[in-house]
């Protein structure tokens, strides 16, 4: 087997309506190369407008409006600040929404360690603070064991069962 298990009626694609799908969701939100990268910064601590755009190497322009996409998202929301003797403006503070993307963000980068950055390794290490040692994303089960892909199985859930049976079609 080369991939993960199909259960049930979803093993006929046929049926399938992706409409719904949740990787394409998210994708519309994070899925730019900019959107990525400035999560990256809210993830590393960034919350002013001018680091975004600095850091992530994006004109102003850009930075605004992935930034507003990212707020009306509810990845991120904007808090007032005012610095003595200046105007009051907002910073970008991550919201729980944000901060659950961070496994998906590490798993990325993490990917991108192993396949993409050749002989020199890494950049960065991310370390547990308490015991100094790395992290890594794993797909684990409830009993906290590792699941390989090809020990995955992917079934309809069962709230939207009653929904596809009633309509005759199927979500992945």
């Amino acid at each position: 087997m080369s991939g993960m298990q199909l259960a049930g009626a979803l093993a006929d694609r046929t049926r399938w309506n992706t409409a719904e799908c949740s990787i394409a969701k998210a994708m519309e939100i994070v899925g730019t190369r900019s959107a990525i990268l400035l999560m990256r910064e809210a993830f590393y601590g960034t919350t002013r407008f001018d680091d975004f755009a600095e850091r992530v190497g994006i004109t102003q322009a850009v930075a605004a409006t992935r930034l507003k996409e990212l707020t009306a998202a509810g990845l991120l929301e904007k808090q007032p600040y005012r610095e003595p003797g200046k105007r009051t403006r907002h910073e970008y503070v991550l919201t729980q929404m944000g901060r659950d993307l961070l496994p998906a963000v590490i798993a990325l980068m993490q990917w991108g360690d192993r396949y993409l950055q050749g002989p020199g390794g890494a950049p960065l290490t991310i370390l547990d603070e308490k015991s100094d040692t790395p992290i890594r994303v794993q797909l684990r089960g409830d009993a906290d064991e590792v699941v390989e892909m090809e020990h995955l199985k992917i079934k309809v859930s069962p709230r939207k069962w009653a929904e596809l049976t009633a309509q005759d079609t199927l979500i992945p």
